[in-house]
């Protein structure tokens, strides 16, 4: 082996050795709140999710999302991307018995309120819950943002906005004419959320 593919192989050891560390001793943080750390994620779930139902249509960045169907509070039908037409969209996924979906929930609702203008990022909230227990929760953790409601399974939205594996909380941002621009897995950390949409 010559000297310098040695050299080479001994600095990448140290540099995934130094990752490794830094994740074992401080946790990731920082390395998923950044748009690469997430990357790595959604591919590393990806990989072992199981295959994608037949016929199944999956948003990809930098597409149209497909279009989605799904009920409000009421059960009237809401069709996602056009029920906002023209309008950034930031779809968070969670459910009433998920921990990090209900830490972030007060985050999401304070950029909701500070995204009024008609040109603002349109927030919605799919929960992959039952009806009364989403009801249930909104009476003591209300928001200002519409809040649909899904089955969770192998062809819920989520999964169709591109979280195969049905981690939650998950949220996908939209672009005005519909295409995927970005995913986060994981809840949204206090003043995260404004940076994270403006990119």
């Amino acid at each position: 082996m010559k000297p310098f593919t040695k050299v080479l192989l001994v600095a990448v050891g140290a540099g995934t050795l130094g990752i490794v560390a830094g994740l074992w001793s401080n946790g990731p943080g920082r390395l998923l709140e950044s748009e690469l750390g997430q990357r790595a994620l959604q591919q590393a779930l990806s990989a072992s999710a199981p295959p994608t139902p037949d016929g199944l249509a999956v948003a990809r960045r930098g597409e149209v999302i497909p279009t989605v169907v799904l009920p409000d509070l009421d059960g009237r039908p809401v069709t996602l991307p056009a029920a906002h037409a023209g309008r950034p969209l930031l779809v968070n996924f969670w459910a009433s018995w998920c921990g990090p979906c209900i830490q972030e929930m007060p985050e999401l609702d304070r950029f909701a309120a500070n995204q009024a203008a008609a040109d603002g990022v349109q927030v919605v909230g799919i929960a992959l819950d039952d009806v009364e227990a989403v009801r249930a929760f909104l009476q003591h953790t209300p928001v200002r943002y519409p809040i649909l409601l899904d089955t969770p399974g192998p062809r819920d939205a989520g999964v169709q906005f591109g979280n195969p594996k049905g981690v939650l909380p998950f949220t996908a941002l939209i672009d005005a004419e519909g295409r995927l621009v970005k995913q986060k897995i994981g809840p949204f950390e206090h003043g995260e959320i404004d940076e994270w949409a403006a990119r």
